[in-house]
Formats: C-alpha cells, structure tokens, sequence
C-alpha cells in the first residue's frame, strides 16, 4: 500500500513541477485608439493563422496595448495579432489579398505576397521564463 501511496505523491509532485511559462506581448503603432487589439498564441505551424492555442483582446491606450499569457507550457510558440478598429471580430481584407486593418507577428516577421511564415514568427520556451514579445504594427 505504502508504494502505491508513494507512487501517486511522486506523480502529483512531477505534475505541479510541469514547467509553465508566461509571455508578454507589447504592442506599439497603432494607427488610432479606435476598436480593440486581438491576440493569438499559436502552438503548432499546421494551425498558424487559423486557430489559436490562446487568444486576448485588450484596449489600445495612446497607440499602445498589451497582453499578457500565462500557463503556457514549454514548446514552440507565434503571436499575431490584428487591430480590430470596427469591433467586428474578424482580419478584414480587401479583395481577399490585401490587409485594411494593420496587423503584427512576433519576431517582425512579414508577409511577401501571403501570410507571414510561422518559420519567421516561432520562438521557443524551455523552463520556467517570461517572454517578452514587441510587435510593431
């Protein structure tokens, strides 16, 4: 009895140890304070763009905003976000092709003729740390 007991304290233990991670997004140029920002974690290349593994809104104050994500695990990691100045929840486009709402990634990485690769955009998290993440929209 005594082993199963020590089994499952050694199991709990190692799942409160699961290293967690926070990362801090700082957003900075937005073309006004209208509307608010949206922001998505992204933790797999396959659903980049598509569906977040975390998403914020936060209001822009004097251009600026920031989020803040907490409980991420270790991995691989992108942000994006897009200024949502009409409120109306979706990246407009004009045509299909052309972004009419300013948008960023992490790393700075940019679109040439498409989205931003998530090549360009991932970082890594490995312990216990807070990434600090500046986009320039």
């Amino acid at each position: 009895m005594q082993t199963i007991i020590n089994y499952f304290v050694l199991l709990l233990t190692g799942f409160a140890l699961h290293a967690q991670n926070t990362v801090e997004v700082t957003m900075t140029n937005f073309g006004s304070d209208e509307g608010t920002v949206k922001v998505g974690l992204y933790d797999n290349e396959g659903t980049w763009l598509e569906k977040e593994f975390k998403g914020l809104d936060a209001k822009i104050v004097g251009k600026k905003a920031s989020v803040t994500f907490t409980d991420v695990p270790n991995g691989t990691f992108a942000v994006s976000c897009f200024h949502d100045e009409d409120g109306d929840g979706e990246f407009d486009m004009f045509m299909g092709m052309i972004p009419r709402e300013d948008y960023g990634c992490s790393n700075g990485a940019i679109g040439m003729f498409g989205p931003p690769k998530w090549s360009d955009a991932k970082f890594e998290l490995k312990g216990t740390e807070t990434k600090k993440v500046s986009i320039k929209l």
